[in-house]
C-alpha cells in the first residue's frame, strides 16, 4: 500500500510541505442510514461563477505582483465572457419565453444575474480604487482626456486623426439606415444627436462601430509623457472626438457599449458532407449569435441603455452598468508594454524532465524506462525533442497524433509537415470544433492535407478530445511503438502556464492501444480490446462507477477505503451519486476540483465523509489524477477527461494507469499529497456550497510553490535576492 504521505526520497518537496502543516486527518466513518436520502446537488453556473471569484482573490492579494494583480483581473473578465458566450443562452430564451416549468426559470436567472453583477462591481471597484491608483505609483498612468497635458493631447489629436477617424464609419439611424450588426464583444459607441442632418431631418440615433484591428491600449510617447510611463485607452480616444464625427450636429448623451453573443458554433454533422467547409462556413456567423449580456457606461442615460436593451431584446437583469472600460479583458495590453519585470512574477524557467538524459536519444532511453514529465515544472521541450527525433530518425515510419489546441503558430505542426516531406506516413486527428480554436485547427488541418497526411475529424458527434502521440519505428526485424500520452493539449505556450502530466512510454500495451485507438478513430469501426487504455464514450465511465464502488464495498468491509481525485470540473450526475453513495458507505474522499463542482461536501448525514479544495495559483491547475484504494488493492490513473457528462459520454478521451511504482508514488506526492497540505492557495467547500478562502494565505508555501522549489527554485531565489 502506497501511504497518501510524502516520500522520504524526495526531501526538497518534503521540506517545503512539511511548512504546509499535516495532511488532514480522516475522519472516522459516518454511521450509515440503511436508505441515506439523496444529497440535493449544487448548481453548475452557480459553481462557475464562485470558481471566477476564486481566480479574482488573486487579483486582489496584495503579494501577487502588481501586473500580475491586472492579469488575473482581465483573466477573470475573459472567463465571465466564455461563461456568457457558452451557458447564458439557455437561460436569455428560458426568460423571453416565459419558460416557468423547466431547469431554467426567471427566479434561477435572476439569481444567476445578481451573482455575475456583483463579480463585475466588485472587478471595477478593485481596479478603481487600488490597482489603477497603485499602477500609477509605479509610474504606469492610464489618463482620462481631463487629465491629459496639452502636450498629451495634441499628440492623441494627432493619432486620432492619423490611425483612428480613417478607420470609422457612424451610422445615423432611419429607416434606410437600420441598425448596424454588432459584432459579438465588439467596442461600440451609441451617440444622441441635437440639430439636423444635411437633409433636414432630425434622426437623433448613430452608431459608431470600432474596429478590432486597432489596439485597445496605446503608449504616449516619451516626449509627451515626460518620466512616467503614460497610456490612454482608445475609448478614451475617441470619446474625446467624438463631436468631430458629427460636424454640423451637437453632441448630446453618447456611451460605449458592448454585446456578448451566444457563440457556440451549430453545425448539423449528420447533413453536411464535408465538416471542415461547413465549420469554415459557420465560423462568419459565430460573432453574430443570439445577443446574452449588454454592457454600458456607468453614466450611459436610461434612454440610451433601454434603446440598446431593446434592439438586442435582452431582459433588464442583463445589462451591465460598468465603471470603466467595457472590456477589461484588453487591458492586459498594459501588462506587455509596461515592460516592467520587476511587478511581475519571476521568469520561470521549466527543468529538463527526471529520468531522461539531455543531448541523448530519447527513443533509446524509453526502451528501459517510462519518462513522466509534470508540466510546466518540467519542460514541455521534451515532447518537442521527443516528435523531433522521430521526424529526422529514418528508421522512424509512422506517426500518428491528435490535435485539440496547438496554437496558430506551432512548432509541433512544423514538425508534423516536415515529417510528410520526408516521407513518412503521418496520421493527424484533427478536431476542428475545438471551442474557439476552430480556425486555427481548419488551416493546420489544410496545410496538412495539402501535403499528404492523413487528416481525420475524429468521430460524427464526439469531440476528440484524448490526447496522444504515437511512433512506429523499424527496429532490426520487426516494428517498435513508441508513445506520449498528456492530461493537456499539444500547446507550448500553454503549457508554460498550465500543470498537465504527460507520459512518453515504449510499452507494448500501452502503444498497442493507442494505435487501436488511432485506427478506430479513423475507420470508425467498433473499438478494439483495450489492454491498459480505457476510452470514452465507451468504457471510461462504467470503469470510473467501478472503481468507485470497490472503495465503498471495502469501506463497508471494514477495510482501508480511500478516493482522491484532482480534475477541473465534476459535473457528471452518475459520478456524483456513486461518490456520495462510497462515502455513506464509510470511504474517505478528497476532491481536488478547481472549478465547477455540484457535489455539496460535509452535509451531515449525507456527504459527511467527502472534501471538497479547489486550488488557484500562479499556473492553471489542469491535471486529472484518480486515484483509488480498496483494502489492499490500489490503482491510480491520468487522463484527458474532467468528471462532466459530456467527457464521459460525448467526447472520446483516455485514462490510462500508472503501473511504475516510483512514477506513482511521484505522482501522489506531487499532485495529490502537496495539495491536500496547501492551505495557502486552497479553498473548501462549506456545507452550504460556498468556498472557505485559505486559512493561511500570507504564510508557508502553496503546493506549486514547493514544487517550484524542487524542481528548480532559481526564480524564487532570484526574488528573493532582490528583496
Amino acid at each position: 500500500m502506497l501511504p497518501l504521505s510524502p516520500t522520504k526520497t524526495e526531501p526538497a518537496l518534503e521540506a517545503s510541505l512539511s511548512e504546509l502543516g499535516p495532511i488532514p486527518p480522516e475522519a472516522a466513518p459516518a454511521a450509515l442510514a440503511p436508505t441515506p436520502p439523496a444529497a440535493p446537488l449544487l448548481d453548475r453556473d452557480h459553481s462557475i461563477l464562485a470558481f471566477n471569484e476564486r481566480v479574482f482573490d488573486w487579483a486582489r492579494r496584495p503579494d501577487v505582483p502588481l501586473l500580475e494583480r491586472l492579469r488575473y483581473l482581465c483573466i477573470v473578465s475573459s472567463n465571465l465572457d466564455e461563461f456568457f458566450e457558452v451557458r447564458a443562452a439557455a437561460h436569455i430564451t428560458a426568460v423571453t419565453d416565459g419558460d416557468t416549468k423547466g431547469a431554467y426559470t426567471q427566479a434561477s436567472f435572476e439569481a444567476l444575474m445578481a451573482s455575475a453583477q456583483g463579480l463585475v462591481a466588485r472587478q471595477y471597484q478593485l481596479y478603481n480604487e487600488a490597482l489603477a491608483p497603485a499602477l500609477a505609483a509605479e509610474g504606469l498612468r492610464i489618463v482620462s482626456h481631463g487629465q491629459r497635458t496639452a502636450e498629451q493631447r495634441r499628440w492623441v489629436q494627432e493619432y486620432f486623426l492619423r490611425e483612428v477617424r480613417p478607420l470609422l464609419v457612424p451610422v445615423g439611424l432611419d429607416p434606410a439606415h437600420p441598425f448596424p450588426m454588432v459584432a459579438n464583444k465588439s467596442l461600440n459607441f451609441i451617440v444622441r444627436l441635437k440639430g439636423s442632418d444635411a437633409f433636414g431631418r432630425s434622426n437623433e440615433i448613430a452608431i459608431v462601430r470600432v474596429p478590432r484591428a486597432l489596439p485597445r491600449v496605446i503608449r504616449i510617447p516619451a516626449r509627451a509623457a515626460g518620466k512616467e510611463s503614460i497610456f490612454v485607452l482608445l475609448s478614451s480616444v475617441i470619446r474625446a472626438h467624438l463631436a468631430d464625427l458629427f460636424p454640423g450636429r451637437e453632441l448630446g448623451e453618447f456611451s460605449q457599449f458592448r454585446v456578448t453573443r451566444h457563440s457556440e458554433l451549430a453545425v448539423d454533422e449528420e447533413d453536411v458532407s464535408n465538416l471542415r467547409t461547413a465549420l469554415r462556413q459557420g465560423l462568419t456567423q459565430r460573432n453574430y449569435g443570439q445577443s446574452v449580456r449588454l454592457e454600458v457606461s456607468a453614466s450611459c442615460t436610461r434612454f440610451l441603455s433601454d434603446f440598446l436593451q431593446a434592439q438586442f431584446s435582452l431582459p433588464a437583469q442583463a445589462v451591465f452598468r460598468v465603471h470603466g472600460p467595457v472590456n477589461l479583458v484588453r487591458l492586459g495590453q498594459l501588462v506587455d508594454l509596461a515592460e516592467r519585470p520587476s511587478l511581475l512574477f519571476p521568469a520561470w524557467r521549466a527543468a529538463w524532465p527526471q529520468g531522461l538524459v539531455q543531448g541523448h536519444s530519447i527513443l533509446a532511453q524509453l526502451r528501459s524506462n517510462d519518462v513522466l514529465m509534470h508540466h510546466p515544472f518540467e519542460s514541455f521541450d521534451t515532447v518537442l525533442a521527443f516528435l523531433r527525433e522521430a521526424v529526422h530518425d529514418p528508421d522512424v515510419l509512422v506517426i500518428k497524433q491528435t490535435i485539440y489546441r496547438t496554437g496558430a503558430d506551432s512548432e509541433l505542426m512544423e514538425l508534423l509537415r516536415e515529417a510528410v516531406r520526408r516521407g513518412k506516413e503521418v496520421m493527424a486527428v484533427v478536431e476542428l470544433k475545438a471551442r474557439f480554436d476552430e480556425e486555427a485547427n481548419i488551416n493546420w488541418a489544410e496545410a496538412l492535407e495539402a501535403l499528404g497526411a492523413q487528416v481525420v475529424y475524429g468521430v460524427v458527434g464526439l469531440k476528440t478530445h484524448a490526447k496522444m502521440l504515437l511512433v512506429t519505428r523499424r527496429e532490426g526485424k520487426g516494428l517498435r511503438r513508441y508513445g506520449h500520452l498528456s492530461t493537456g493539449n499539444y500547446n507550448p505556450r500553454t503549457a508554460r502556464l498550465y500543470t498537465d502530466l504527460g507520459l512518453l512510454t515504449s510499452n507494448e500495451d500501452i502503444t498497442a492501444d493507442m494505435d487501436g485507438v488511432f485506427s478506430h478513430l479513423a475507420s470508425q469501426n467498433r473499438p478494439p480490446k483495450l489492454r491498459q487504455l480505457m476510452l470514452a464514450p465507451f468504457y471510461l465511465q462504467q470503469r470510473m462507477l467501478e472503481k468507485i464502488a470497490q472503495v465503498g464495498e471495502a469501506a463497508q468491509a471494514g477495510q482501508y477505503a480511500r478516493i482522491v481525485v484532482k480534475m477541473n470540473a465534476l459535473t457528471d450526475e452518475a459520478l456524483i451519486h456513486a461518490l456520495i453513495r462510497a462515502g455513506q458507505q464509510g470511504a474517505q474522499i478528497d476532491l481536488i476540483v478547481r472549478g465547477a463542482c455540484m457535489l455539496p461536501a460535509q452535509l451531515p448525514g449525507l456527504t459527511d465523509n467527502i472534501r471538497v479544495r479547489s486550488i488557484i495559483g500562479r499556473f492553471l491547475e489542469h491535471t486529472r489524477v484518480f486515484y483509488f484504494a480498496a483494502g489492499e488493492q490500489e490503482n491510480l490513473y491520468l487522463s484527458s477527461a474532467d468528471w462532466m457528462n459530456r467527457n464521459m459520454l460525448r467526447r472520446v478521451e483516455l485514462a490510462w494507469p500508472v503501473h511504475d511504482r516510483a512514477l506513482r508514488q511521484r505522482i501522489i506526492d506531487e499532485c495529490l499529497v502537496a495539495y491536500l497540505h496547501d492551505e495557502r492557495n486552497a479553498w473548501t467547500q462549506r456545507s452550504d456550497g460556498s468556498y472557505a478562502p485559505p486559512p493561511r494565505p500570507s504564510v508557508g508555501n502553496g503546493a506549486q510553490t514547493a514544487l517550484m522549489s524542487r524542481y528548480g527554485g532559481g526564480a524564487l531565489a532570484k526574488r528573493k535576492k532582490r528583496k
